[in-house]
């Protein structure tokens, strides 16, 4: 059994006009022999992402789903962008083709990057890799490098200096995804009332402006097969922005389950942060300051946004479910585990609370106790 992605076969009423696609590939200058090997990557990415391999080269084709427009969250001349120019700076970042904006040729824009070959940690490593605690722990502190590296590429002086607005970044994001809550909000499922106004109230001044990924997981590194703790490959840009690099942590740290979490939070996992070796979410935080220099002062808020964030996320596919939009009986339970957000948000801000109070110190360490729990 291979470790590597592979792909497979594409999905009904995703097909995709692959003699299309290869007369526009001649057009390019793309020499390609041979015929195509098409296949599709169906986990994890809102676009459509297929595989086409020749004799002579290995390609990633990336197009939004139908029915959407390339001016919107499914930008494919964006992604292309920013991985174009990043390249320079950021060596994991797939080789870039060349990008189609004719309609003519597939109906939609797209862009075609050149394969890494590699493997995508996702909830269960392959047992095939037999790593052991030290070189999790090592995988753990590569891929958090990466995001480091990413958070320090000097984009002032290239076009990336166009890649969003930059300042203001917290407050428009507090504000952005409030308004996505509520106007997905069901019958069943908290205000959050609570939490909002707390992070309206508590939104500092970003900590510096850098370049950003925005989807920070462990699904989106590639690792090198032959040395599987290190990461070759960083993919989906379709988030990446100029932004505040705490929130781009909070935001990864919303995703990770740790060993001694809950079982609703353990359900929802899709990344090997459970294992032996990997950091805890203090740890990562830990780390990451010590590295960056950055101060903690306002982390809380940072770890309760990205809370909240992915609250929404999963609110905004329930709200499909419950509204009888799609029928898929994976997202029927997302209700509880919106519930479960709500709560961790509200101990972490417990917490913070705590912590600067001049509340008895006996009785502190029994509340957090109770927290923990």
């Amino acid at each position: 059994m291979s470790v590597i992605d592979l792909g497979g076969s594409v999905q009904e009423g995703e097909e995709l006009d692959i003699h299309a696609v290869e007369s526009w590939l001649k057009q390019q200058g793309i020499v390609i022999e041979g015929q195509v090997e098409l296949t599709q990557y169906t986990g994890g990415a809102s676009n459509w992402t297929y595989r086409l391999k020749y004799h002579n080269v290995d390609l990633i084709l990336r197009r939004p789903p139908n029915g959407t427009k390339a001016k919107s969250a499914h930008d494919m001349a964006r992604e292309f962008f920013v991985q174009k120019h990043l390249a320079a700076y950021y060596p994991v970042v797939p080789e870039m083709i060349a990008l189609c904006q004719d309609p003519h040729v597939i109906g939609c824009d797209f862009y075609v990057m050149r394969r890494i070959e590699g493997i995508i940690p996702r909830a269960k490593l392959p047992p095939e890799l037999q790593l052991n605690e030290e070189q999790i722990n090592q995988l753990c502190r590569n891929v958090l490098d990466r995001l480091i590296e990413l958070h320090q590429v000097p984009y002032e002086a290239t076009e990336l200096k166009y890649l969003g607005k930059g300042e203001g970044y917290c407050q428009r994001q507090v504000e952005g995804w409030d308004k996505r809550y509520e106007k997905a909000r069901t019958i069943n499922v908290p205000s959050f009332g609570y939490v909002r106004q707390w992070l309206k109230d508590n939104t500092p001044r970003e900590s510096k402006i850098c370049i950003i990924h925005n989807d920070w997981r462990f699904d989106n590194v590639i690792l090198d097969p032959e040395s599987p703790t290190n990461v070759i490959g960083v993919l989906d840009w379709e988030m990446a922005t100029l932004g505040d690099p705490l929130m781009d942590l909070g935001n990864a740290l919303a995703y990770w389950v740790e060993e001694t979490d809950n079982m609703i939070f353990k359900s929802t996992r899709r990344q090997p942060t459970h294992l032996k070796g990997m950091f805890t979410r203090k740890q990562v935080v830990d780390y990451y300051m010590r590295q960056t220099g950055l101060d903690t002062t306002n982390w809380t808020f940072y770890e309760v946004f990205g809370v909240f964030r992915l609250a929404v996320i999963a609110q905004q596919i329930y709200y499909r479910y419950f509204h009888k939009q799609t029928k898929n009986q994976a997202f029927k339970d997302f209700w509880i585990v919106i519930h479960a957000l709500h709560i961790r948000a509200l101990k972490l801000i417990a917490a913070e609370k705590f912590k600067h109070s001049k509340i008895n110190t006996k009785y502190l360490h029994k509340v957090q106790g109770i927290l923990k729990k």
